[in-house]
């Protein structure tokens, strides 16, 4: 086999460097996504990546991906790392302290039902739960808010995924 490894200078900056390589907006469509607007970098860094929104939907991120081959995380993981799970086309499920515990135990069963998905809390979020594919995102009401199914369908493995049928496994798994 064949490991390119690619190297990248560190301009010695917080981050910000990093933001404005992801610079963009989002534009929400009339299905309720919202889809950003401007350039997603893919580059592999291992230092911290400041996104311009919380959960991330794309951008720089670490060489490791996290498992997501319908994996539940109970603990926040780290968002690089997540990232290149989206990359390679999962969607992740996300969720904060408002969020109700049984919407949170049905989504956990839908995900591990779920390939090329993954499940975290993450407390810094807006709403109680988000839905994330690369470049794509979406609000949901609860577990049984009918968006939840219409976006694993179009966006498991979808159009926008940079890295189709890249492995959800043998990554990180906490």
């Amino acid at each position: 086999g064949v490991v390119l490894i690619q190297s990248q200078s560190d301009d010695g900056g917080s981050g910000s460097a990093d933001a404005s390589k992801n610079a963009g907006t989002f534009t929400t469509g009339a299905d309720g996504v919202r889809t950003w607007d401007g350039e997603l970098g893919r580059n592999h860094v291992t230092k911290s990546v400041d996104y311009p929104v919380t959960p991330p939907v794309g951008g720089d991120h670490n060489p490791v991906w996290m498992n997501c081959n319908g994996d539940v995380y109970t603990d926040e993981i780290n968002s690089t790392n997540a990232v290149h799970s989206l990359e390679h086309g999962a969607v992740w499920v996300t969720y904060n302290g408002d969020a109700g515990k049984a919407d949170v135990d049905a989504l956990a069963a839908k995900v591990k039902k779920t390939p090329y998905t993954l499940m975290s809390p993450v407390d810094g979020q807006k709403d109680p739960i988000m839905l994330t594919a690369w470049g794509h995102q979406r609000t949901v009401t609860g577990a049984d808010d009918p968006n939840v199914d219409a976006f694993l369908e179009k966006y498991v493995q979808g159009q926008q995924t940079p890295e189709p049928g890249a492995a959800c496994t043998n990554g990180l798994s906490k």
